[in-house]
């Protein structure tokens, strides 16, 4: 999400339409560090909002594979200001680690004058206070497939190699259409826009239901990468999509598979562990001022159906396969009690 609050990378809402551009800072953190950045336990800060559906996508993926030790994160505020995203949920409005105030501070010290927006996710080199990388497409793949040597013993495969012509192509449609479609929705200026977008994310979540329809997950019998991509949209969904990007042709609560779906992710540990449903709408609603300008926060929805029985274990399949459930969250990673069901 972008200094505009809306997205990851660079965006266009203001133009005539909605164009989420690549991430310009895209070197990657490798086992061999061929970008120049070698995996190493301790050496990078992951900074992310937990507002952001791209940035949860890594919230999630770290904690499914065990990697706190290795790679610390710092969780900015929901709110921005024109300076970025801030910490100032940290003493002295400082994060602890980097010592900066602002995540764009990170940035110039990588890159002058650089285009586009401060985005997270983003991953922050902790001796020099530069940063790595913005690319929220690549950071997740990277953590489940170069970061292997420093995951958790029992870590869950979340990008399976015999499954990656299969995940990489849902995971195509469901950006498209659904993680990104939602954006193209909410920022349309113009009827014809808006009413194209909406009606894509719904087409494909109807497509969705019928492929989840009688297995539990999207690829194969255990947790993805691409059911993580999916879930960090859905479990917005009702929240802030339906009514603040007008995608509201129904609920998530009124289709019976996919908030199954979603519930059934939501208990699985390492999924609703991580959201935090204050920050979420906080965010949406109070940092869109072209598309809330009054910046009120709504009370709804009820957020007790979150936990309640989905059933889906009925399906079969195994969420971590072969490994085993993350352990509890860290006292100082628990999401506080006004952000859950």
């Amino acid at each position: 999400m972008s200094g505009d609050g809306g997205t990851a990378g660079n965006t266009g809402y203001g133009r005539k339409a909605f164009k989420r551009s690549k991430s310009h800072f895209a070197d990657r953190i490798t086992a061999d560090g061929r970008d120049g950045w070698p995996v190493e336990a301790g050496r990078y800060r992951l900074v992310v909002s937990r507002a952001c559906p791209w940035a949860s996508r890594a919230v999630i993926s770290r904690r499914l594979l065990g990697l706190e030790d290795a790679l610390s994160m710092a969780i900015t505020d929901p709110i921005q200001d024109d300076r970025s995203w801030r910490f100032t949920l940290d003493p002295g409005d400082r994060d602890p680690v980097l010592g900066i105030r602002f995540l764009s501070e990170a940035y110039d010290r990588r890159e002058s004058g650089y285009p586009g927006g401060v985005s997270v996710p983003a991953v922050v080199d902790v001796p020099s206070g530069q940063l790595v990388t913005n690319d929220y497409q690549q950071l997740t793949l990277d953590l489940a497939t170069e970061w292997t040597a420093l995951h958790r013993p029992g870590a869950p495969d979340l990008y399976p190699h015999a499954w990656h012509d299969e995940i990489d192509e849902v995971m195509a449609d469901v950006y498209e259409d659904v993680n990104n479609g939602v954006y193209r929705a909410g920022f349309a200026t113009g009827q014809e826009e808006y009413e194209a977008a909406c009606a894509g994310v719904f087409r494909r979540l109807e497509l969705l239901t019928a492929r989840l329809e009688r297995r539990r997950y999207l690829v194969g019998d255990t947790v993805t990468e691409a059911d993580i991509r999916l879930f960090t949209t859905l479990v917005r969904f009702d929240a802030v999509y339906h009514g603040h990007f007008k995608c509201n042709r129904w609920k998530l609560a009124e289709n019976p598979v996919l908030w199954a779906y979603a519930r059934d992710l939501f208990q699985t540990p390492g999924f609703g562990d991580t959201v935090d449903f204050d920050h979420i709408k906080r965010h949406y609603y109070q940092v869109h001022a072209g598309i809330n300008p009054t910046g009120i926060v709504p009370l709804g929805p009820d957020l007790a159906g979150w936990l309640t029985p989905h059933h889906r274990q009925e399906l079969g399949g195994r969420p971590f396969g072969d490994g085993t459930p993350p352990g509890p969250v860290r006292p100082a990673e628990e999401v506080p009690a006004a952000g859950r069901p």
